[in-house]
């Protein structure tokens, strides 16, 4: 199976359960009727992305769905969470591409996000031979990938929220959901 689609999603749940808030971040993410199999970094050539509606409009309950997925939780109330997918695409079409996953805490939603992209853009730069300064900020590695030629784009999709003040616990997910 080599999927020719794929699409961005993420939630944010809250629940006394921690399972159950995962399910609910699930929820609010579109997915939660899917067995998710997560998968490592590899964006297929040739694989589209899609927009969200459309993506979730062509999955049916049950079906097993690979996705990468970014996944943190807590019950500290006020505690910072974020979990990011990043993606790095070829420009040429016909070779794959990289996508990321990074949680951690107490970052921002661009922060994490620019990470998110960071990784999946070094391990793409890497696979295509792109010298690159590993000891140089984000935005100059932005701007040495660009001037490469050989990316198109990279993007992330993100989610953060903060500990419930009562101590539930909250999840976020961000997932990249591939579709055959």
């Amino acid at each position: 199976m080599i999927p020719s689609q794929v699409f961005f999603t993420k939630g944010v749940g809250v629940h006394k359960d921690r399972l159950s808030s995962f399910e609910d971040a699930l929820r609010m993410a579109g997915i939660q009727a899917c067995n998710l199999v997560t998968v490592s970094s590899i964006l297929p050539p040739r694989c589209k992305i899609i927009p969200r509606h459309k993506g979730i409009a062509l999955l049916n309950p049950g079906e097993i769905t690979f996705t990468v997925m970014a996944r943190i939780d807590t019950n500290e109330p006020g505690r910072q969470i974020v979990a990011s997918v990043g993606l790095a695409q070829p420009a040429d079409g016909n070779h794959y591409g990289y996508l990321s996953e990074h949680h951690t805490y107490g970052e921002t939603d661009e922060t994490a996000g620019e990470y998110a992209e960071d990784l999946a853009a070094t391990m793409l730069a890497t696979t295509l031979g792109v010298d690159m300064d590993p000891d140089a900020d984000w935005d100059e590695r932005k701007e040495m990938y660009r001037m490469s030629g050989r990316f198109v784009r990279t993007t992330n999709c993100t989610q953060s929220a903060r500990g419930d003040k009562n101590g539930l616990w909250k999840t976020v997910v961000a997932a990249a959901v591939f579709i055959e």
